[in-house]
């Protein structure tokens, strides 16, 4: 995989839409946190292991989702311009595919499993989710800084902003305020601010509403959602 060797290497946004950034940012929070829980969990609690076995899954649905949207609405159209690239993060895509299906194999036998089988069995399935996030890790990088210096030399900020409109269209309510519990919280305060002010633009009040306080505001810290709702505007400024 071709991977930034240094910093110097990463070419700046230089005022171009970020438009990998605020979904890579949320699956890479909810991935790393999903996979110290795996490390730290103990498999032999029933409610435990429910638990994070369900947000694993969930995950994953995400995840695919993602990959899903990139093929159909990335890949295409860059594959005019650039094949060589559409053709090496296809190939990664359907490694994630794979890895998927693995993983919830693993899933299925440890819910399956007797209290006493069930740690050897987590711990199998801790490692092999590391394996996919390292993985993922690493595919997610070569998007930022080989396939988003494509998109920007061959598509407009409006033409990106469509692409990307054309994804959040496609999705249903409930996979929107999912992806949005994924962002709001891995954005730092600036971008957060700014992914919010531009669905209040774009979407119905009670959407909007709504995700304020089903996504947003139960996933950030008190600190975190007073300044956001300074910057917002949803209150005054003290």
């Amino acid at each position: 995989m071709t991977q930034a060797n240094d910093h110097a290497d990463i070419i700046d946004l230089g005022g171009r839409y970020d438009f990998y950034g605020p979904i890579h940012k949320g699956l890479r929070k909810a991935q790393c946190d999903l996979l110290v829980r795996l490390g730290r969990a103990d498999f032999g609690d029933d409610r435990v292991t429910a638990e994070l076995l369900a947000d694993m899954r969930e995950l994953l649905v995400l995840a695919a989702a993602h990959i899903e949207h990139e093929n159909r609405h990335v890949h295409d159209a860059l594959r005019s311009h650039v094949a060589d690239c559409v053709a090496r993060l296809d190939r990664q895509h359907d490694d994630h595919q794979a890895m998927f299906a693995e993983i919830e194999r693993g899933i299925a036998k440890v819910e399956a499993a007797e209290a006493a089988a069930r740690p050897a069995l987590g711990r199998r399935l801790y490692l092999a989710f590391s394996g996919y996030v390292a993985r993922d890790l690493a595919h997610m990088l070569e998007e930022e800084t080989v396939a988003a210096p494509r998109l920007w030399s061959q598509f407009s900020d409006a033409e990106l902003l469509a692409i990307e409109g054309r994804i959040v269209g496609s999705l249903s309510p409930e996979k929107a305020m999912a992806f949005m519990r994924l962002m709001a919280p891995a954005a730092n305060p600036a971008e957060r601010a700014a992914m919010l002010a531009g669905m209040r633009q774009q979407a119905p009040r009670e959407a909007f509403d709504a995700v304020i306080e089903f996504a947003v505001r139960p996933n950030l810290s008190q600190a975190e959602f007073a300044e956001l709702a300074v910057r917002l505007g949803l209150v005054a400024a003290s």
